[in-house]
């Protein structure tokens, strides 16, 4: 499937920094992450327990996608969410700014 040049573009991309990792009570897969969109507070619930401690995680530049609607996750409303890769051999990993750069820049 593809999509027009119009549509990606309503797609926000943004940088967000995690604050704080919390666990989800009878969640064995989810966090419950704080995080720092420029200005913003958030909350995203993500699915990625079984690859991140809470200690690798926290201070961690990512990127979301900051438009998206929220969701109700493991109870807790979820306010974007976070990209990350894997591949055919279970590797998996965030996509994270390389350099260091603010909180809230746009992905280009």
């Amino acid at each position: 499937m593809t999509i027009t040049y119009d549509e990606f573009r309503k797609i926000e991309l943004r940088t967000a920094r995690i604050l704080e990792v919390e666990d989800i009570p009878g969640k064995d897969k989810l966090y419950k992450l704080s995080i720092e969109v420029g200005s913003e507070k958030r909350t995203l619930v993500a699915g990625i327990k079984q690859w991140y401690s809470k200690e690798e995680l926290k201070g961690k530049m990512i990127v979301i996608v900051a438009n998206l609607e929220p969701k109700t996750l493991g109870g807790i409303e979820s306010q974007g969410m976070l990209l990350a890769v894997d591949d055919a051999n279970g590797n998996f990993s965030l996509v994270v700014a390389e350099r260091p750069i603010d909180s809230g820049a746009a992905v280009r």
